[in-house]
């Protein structure tokens, strides 16, 4: 049974009954290892796309997922690279694609923005939410903005860590 609930002017939809638990959700890629180097295909010295990713163990309750990508090493701190939400549920998010409402990134676009550290070597996290709502928010909005409006809504989440030092200065 669905329940629709507006929290701080944001309307959600809920299916009665769904709560966060135990839930464990995998996110994979099949274009580099966890912990391993980002190609530089997907990089800002590359086609600057995302790279496919696989979820699975995605929590029955699940209504949509959300995904964002961050850099905690840049030297400003959390950089944004790519805020997606409203995404339906799925065990695929395609190598440059568009899964779901985009927000907005710190580069200041509404699109992947993909790994361009300044120096040195940076991590790169890849955070899928399975989330028991359907957020509707308008596009663009920040990650802070999503974040408020998952808080309470996440069953499941998982992290792929990826890096990537730049080849030119």
């Amino acid at each position: 049974m669905k329940k629709f609930l507006v929290f701080a002017g944001v309307l959600f939809c809920t299916v009665t009954g769904a709560h966060a638990g135990d839930h464990t959700m995998k996110i994979s890629s099949p274009s580099f290892e966890s912990h391993g180097a980002i190609p530089i295909r997907f990089t800002c010295e590359g086609e600057d796309i995302n790279p496919a990713l696989n979820i699975q163990d995605i929590p029955a309750a699940a209504q949509e997922l959300a995904l964002v990508v961050t850099d905690p090493d840049a030297p400003s701190g959390m950089f944004i690279h790519w805020v997606v939400y409203n995404i339906p549920v799925t065990e695929t998010i395609s190598e440059n694609s568009v899964p779901g409402k985009q927000g907005i990134n710190d580069f200041g676009k509404f699109d992947y923005g993909g790994p361009c550290p300044p120096r040195g070597k940076h991590r790169y996290i890849f955070t899928i939410y399975a989330l028991d709502a359907a957020i509707l928010l308008p596009e663009g909005v920040h990650k802070k903005d999503l974040e408020s409006a998952m808080s309470g809504h996440i069953l499941a989440k998982d992290e792929l860590v990826g890096f990537y030092q730049r080849k030119a200065p």
